[in-house]
């Protein structure tokens, strides 16, 4: 069964078979190793890989915040997280690992990784708890006292004393 292509103005074919979804963060990646490989070519030698980005989710409490990253298959050796006012920063590397036998396709990211995070108002960074579970690195953020939202109680005054002209 053959496929039907879709045709760019100029009459060429596009490679993707209609229905499939093109996903933009691929397209960007491809983009980034290429022109990374222009560099290569054009400085010669081999230049230091750039770091990249795991994905990450960011929640906030009342008394901290919560981020979780992403990292399938690091060692919590291979990682390591500093704390520096209200910045967080998360570096390490994914080794890639040795294969024996014919690479057909790798989309799994190898190499340094860096993950920056400024946070909003006073951290507690003597407390920061990060635990590691399942390829995901759970990082707490306790907020310092002075930042953590308090209930102000409203009094109420009586009007009994009237002015009398």
């Amino acid at each position: 069964m053959t496929m039907p292509v879709r045709r760019h103005r100029g009459g060429a074919m596009q490679d993707r078979p209609l229905g499939w979804a093109r996903n933009p963060l691929t397209e960007f990646d491809q983009l980034l190793s290429e022109m990374s490989g222009l560099i290569e070519s054009t400085v010669g030698g081999v230049a230091p890989a750039a770091a990249w980005t795991p994905l990450a989710d960011v929640t906030e409490y009342d008394d901290a915040f919560h981020v979780e990253i992403e990292l399938p298959g690091v060692k919590s050796k291979d990682i390591d997280v500093e704390a520096n006012g209200q910045e967080l920063v998360v570096t390490g590397e994914i080794k890639e690992k040795e294969r024996k036998g014919v690479l057909r396709r790798s989309t799994r990211r190898v190499g340094a990784f860096e993950y920056r995070l400024r946070l909003p108002g006073e951290l507690d960074t003597d407390k920061i708890k990060a635990d590691m579970q399942d390829g995901v690195l759970s990082i707490t953020v306790p907020k310092a006292e002075v930042a953590k939202p308090r209930h102000v109680e409203i009094s109420e005054t009586s009007e009994s004393t009237e002015s009398s002209g």
